[in-house]
């Protein structure tokens, strides 16, 4: 009998492990799956816990693309884009972004949250990190006269058409980079993906949420009017055409970076454009 309990023994213990060991597998496999579909999001633009509740997707790279010319990007600067500064310039800056683009706010450098939050390799100096937002630097050079800017609109996050709007209308009253800023904080981040939307009927918030930078009158009424969606489908032809396929995109000179670089990362050919 003793012998038979011996043998039996492992057999129970067998039984009583086998559905522990199997619930345990599943909350692995659970885990895993998360995990993975969090890293894709972030760098396939899916979705994944943003700041707020928001969504943090976008590009972070982007594929290869064909070089573009200095006279294309020249060429930009004499169209109907936001611009500061003309193609005569010896060093030109060419952004494609999305205001609702959590890598377009990365780069803006004014929404600190979010570049925590993405990881440590997006962590601003000010924050104790090593990134260097590239707008604001590209915005210091161009205001020292050594630079031009254009900005052009591209849906990388899709929730950025009223915002973009919104940047037009402010650029008639020469308000765009007030705007912009308000836009690129975390506040605006939340606005534009959980209130605003693409919604037409939301102009009102949006007016309200910049009114420190635009008459909120003045703006809605531009909002309203519809006189810049072709605007939109005009910038994303020329986003296409220069071969960007995600946001951000930033040109110096002819020179591509595609995806929320470090300006670090661009000092050079800046330093070779300033020569």
């Amino acid at each position: 009998m003793a012998r038979m309990a011996a043998r039996k023994l492992p057999s129970n213990l067998l039984e009583r492990l086998v559905p522990i060991l199997l619930l345990a597998s599943i909350i692995l496999a659970f885990v895993v799956g998360v995990l993975w579909q969090k890293v894709s999001s972030l760098e396939k633009g899916g979705s994944s816990a943003g700041v707020s509740g928001t969504q943090t997707t976008g590009a972070q790279a982007q594929p290869t693309r064909a070089p573009v010319s200095l006279d294309l990007i020249k060429g930009i600067f004499k169209g109907e884009v936001v611009k500061f500064g003309d193609e005569n310039k010896k060093l030109l800056f060419v952004e494609v972004a999305d205001p609702s683009c959590p890598y377009c706010h990365i780069a803006a450098g004014l929404n600190p949250e979010l570049n925590s939050q993405v990881g440590d390799r997006f962590k601003l100096v000010s924050d104790g990190g090593n990134y260097v937002a590239p707008v604001i630097e590209m915005k210091k050079l161009v205001d020292q006269g050594k630079a031009a800017f254009a900005w052009i609109y591209s849906p990388g996050h899709g929730n950025g058409e009223m915002g973009t709007k919104a940047l037009y209308c402010a650029n008639e009253k020469g308000k765009f980079w007030e705007a912009h800023d308000l836009l690129m904080t975390n506040k605006g981040y939340d606005l534009l993906n959980n209130t605003v939307k693409n919604d037409k009927t939301k102009s009102q918030e949006l007016a309200n949420f910049l009114a420190s930078a635009v008459d909120s009158s003045s703006l809605k009424t531009c909002l309203d009017s519809g006189k810049y969606d072709k605007r939109l489908q005009d910038d994303i032809a020329l986003a296409q055409s220069l071969g960007v396929n995600g946001t951000p995109g930033f040109f110096v000179n002819s020179q591509a970076f595609a995806g929320a670089y470090s300006f670090t990362d661009m000092q050079s050919a800046v330093n070779q454009a300033l020569q």
